[in-house]
């Protein structure tokens, strides 16, 4: 089959899926989805073992550190993403909620209800956990989801792929409701963003250059976000532990993320004390500083230490290298995180309730946070269950997509016989 046709094939079958799944209850998706995880446990070793081809195959194309640990699955990882389809079979169905109901002067009741959006297409580099966290909660919220996920990842999608769809037949739910692509051929992603009329919502994840790839092509509306230049601003007065541990788990726990930190400012005030220490630490932790001249007037020169370009402040590294910048205060603070930020997830450091009042109210990433790392943007850290995405676009999501994120609302009105005149 071309693959033109089998792309189409699978977008009807997703359309069809769709239409169907509204009228599923709870009952049966939550029991779909326990089974989904008890067949991930069960058949761990043949997913890893799929896995490990691709890990093989990515090695020795010279893949760095980052890609290889955003591709790799282990009995850990496998154990999360069993939990999170659990845990999303716990979280109550936003499909038919009612919402807002009002009385008009006439008597009419209006009010609005949650729908799903339709068919989603998703479409992904190397993790090929989001496969799973992606198909459970399209399928808890209703809609049908076409996942493309990148060559890298390939034997591990299209063995996850076969455990998803045999639970669905197994559990009589259309099997269009979850599927994978199974191609690498860079044809079918283009394919895909041009069915406008059978596909409602492309949700691309991965690197910049495959969501403007993605936006660039598609005919489709694109939720999306392009990096994630994250900060942390240490305000004066900080507590200097608290601030040494938040910032060292937000930039070393796991580099290679979209909510790692990638910039670090600092209160003119504290970083004579703060910098030092941090800097000492993360240079332990293999962490390449690279300095405003303030900074390297404070912390010195040497190896893991470089002068900052205009252009680090712009970057996501997604390793082990982290910008700093010494402010004369917190309004250069959010100065520098307007100029520079991507709208992801920025946090302050302080003691002080009203100066963390104004940074909340400021900055407006989608995920703001008070002495609490960048790394906790994330749908289950933040307890909507797994998410399918992080959207730095306020239209129609904002922040990690969770249940409700992956629904609309629809107006319903009661009446009793009324006509307008």
């Amino acid at each position: 089959m071309e693959i033109k046709e089998l792309v189409l094939e699978i977008a009807q079958k997703a359309r069809e899926a769709s239409q169907a799944l509204p009228l599923i209850d709870s009952t049966r998706k939550n029991k779909a989805l326990r089974a989904m995880a008890a067949a991930l446990e069960k058949k761990g070793p043949a997913i890893l073992r799929e896995n490990r081809k691709d890990l093989q195959q990515a090695a020795a194309a010279g893949q760095p550190r980052a890609f290889l640990d955003r591709l790799q699955l282990t009995e850990k990882t496998l154990a999360e993403m069993a939990g999170g389809l659990r845990e999303v079979a716990l979280l109550p169905d936003p499909v038919g909620e009612v919402t807002g109901l009002w009385l008009r002067p006439n008597g009419l009741q209006v009010g609005r209800m949650r729908i799903p959006l339709g068919v989603i297409g998703f479409i992904y580099e190397s993790r090929p956990n989001v496969t799973v966290d992606a198909a459970g909660l399209c399928l808890k919220s209703g809609n049908a989801v076409i996942l493309k996920g990148g060559s890298e990842a390939i034997h591990s999608n299209r063995a996850l792929a076969r455990l998803l769809q045999e639970v669905l037949i197994r559990e009589e739910i259309h099997p269009g409701a979850i599927q994978v692509i199974p191609t690498t051929d860079r044809e079918a992603t283009a394919e895909l963003l041009q069915l406008e009329e059978l596909i409602d919502l492309i949700i691309p994840r991965g690197g910049e250059g495959l969501i403007r790839a993605v936006t660039a092509q598609s005919r489709i509306p694109v939720l999306k976000h392009y990096k994630g230049v994250c900060h942390i601003y240490v305000d004066e007065g900080a507590d200097p532990v608290l601030a040494e541990e938040v910032c060292f788990n937000a930039k070393v726990q796991r580099p290679g993320v979209c909510n790692a930190m990638e910039t670090l400012l600092v209160h003119r005030r504290a970083a004579k004390k703060f910098l030092p220490a941090m800097v000492a630490r993360f240079r332990e932790a293999g962490v390449e500083i690279r300095g405003c001249q303030e900074t390297m007037k404070i912390v010195g020169r040497g190896t893991g230490l470089r002068p900052a370009e205009e252009a680090d402040w712009y970057e996501e590294y997604l390793d082990l290298i982290l910008a700093v910048r010494v402010v004369p205060d917190m309004t250069a603070a959010i100065r520098h995180i307007n100029r520079y930020g991507s709208q992801h997830t920025e946090a302050i450091i302080t003691r002080d309730y009203d100066r963390a009042r104004e940074f909340l109210k400021t900055v407006n990433s989608s995920v703001v946070l008070v002495n609490a790392s960048t790394r906790f943007n994330d749908g289950q850290q933040l307890g909507l269950g797994a998410e399918i995405g992080i959207s730095t676009s306020k239209l129609h999501a904002f922040g990690p997509m969770g249940l409700n994120e992956l629904t609309t609302t629809k107006f319903i009105v009661f009446g009793q016989g009324q006509v307008r005149s």
